[in-house]
This record gives structure tokens, sequence and C-alpha cells, in this order.
């Protein structure tokens, strides 16, 4: 049986655990996860047809690339990819687009919306290290939303950010 003491210790160390410590585990989700479950990944590829002027391959989608996973609204994720910026400053990157591989949409016609990110981080990402893999850890919303770089099928509120490591 606790005394006055000790239940009054218990509380004390109860309030001093920082709130993290309570916080729910994040959901380690990958690319294929964004796709709904029964949709497999050649269907979110359509067809396509080659710029021979510019010497691209134009990817033609069809509903399938923006069928979303409603699963992963609001769910408390944490997944990997590769940023392209939008806003940038000398503290870093703040609202950027999560992209499954290196060059998506600045080299090569952008990915399916349900193939793309948009982050807004709580805290700047290092300008200095944009071309790292990054773990991407926060709250998913499924959003259709158009960008100058490509339709994005996703959101996330960053809380944390890390070097995605091997």
């Amino acid at each position: 049986m606790l005394n006055r003491r000790s239940t009054l210790a218990l509380l004390s160390a109860a309030l001093a655990t920082p709130r993290a410590a309570f916080a729910a585990a994040a959901q380690e989700i990958m690319w294929e996860d964004l796709i709904p479950p029964g949709v497999r990944y050649a269907e979110i590829i359509g067809e396509g047809e080659i710029d021979l002027v510019n010497d691209t391959w134009n990817p033609i989608y069809d509903e399938n690339a923006t069928k979303l996973n409603a699963a992963l609204d609001g769910a408390y994720i944490k997944m990997p990819g590769f940023i392209i910026p939008f806003e940038i400053s000398a503290a870093g990157v703040t609202n950027f687009m999560l992209v499954p591989y290196m060059g998506a949409c600045i080299h090569t016609p952008p990915p399916p919306a349900n193939q793309l990110v948009m982050v807004d981080s709580a805290q700047p990402w290092p300008g200095d290290q944009l071309w790292d893999a990054v773990w991407v850890t926060g709250r998913m919303r499924t959003q259709l939303q158009s960008t100058d770089l490509g339709q994005t099928g996703y959101a996330i509120d960053a809380d944390e950010m890390e070097i995605y490591v091997w």
C-alpha cells in the first residue's frame, strides 16, 4: 500500500517525465503502403508516350494514380524519402515534397500523386543535407494537392526528421 509520501513522489515523477515518453510509437511505413490495399503498383502507372523532342517519357496516369490509402489519414507515421525543397532559408528547409527516389519530379516526370508527400516541418532541415535520404516522422493526412512539380496525395506535419541509415 502506498503512503502519502510515496504517492506524491510517484505523481511528481510522472509530471517530470517528458511527454514524448508517453507518445505512441510511429508506425513505420514504406512507399508501397501509400497505395490502397487491393491496388497493385503496376496499376498506378498508366500508359505513356515518348517526347522525342525532349527525349523524355511522359506518363499518362489513370484514376488509380490518385487512389489513396484511407487507413493512413490521421496516422502517426515514420517514412523514408528524399527532399525536393519548396521553401528554403539560411536556417534550412521547412516545406518540401518527400519523394521515393533521388531526382523524382526534377529530372524525370513526377511519380503519381499517391507516391508524393507534401511535408511541413516544425524544425528546419539543414540545407547542406538536401541530398541525403531522410526519415520523416509526423501526422499524415490524405490530401490531393497540386504543385508546380506534380500532384501530391498525402501531407505530413513533421515533428521529427533524421538521416535515413541504409
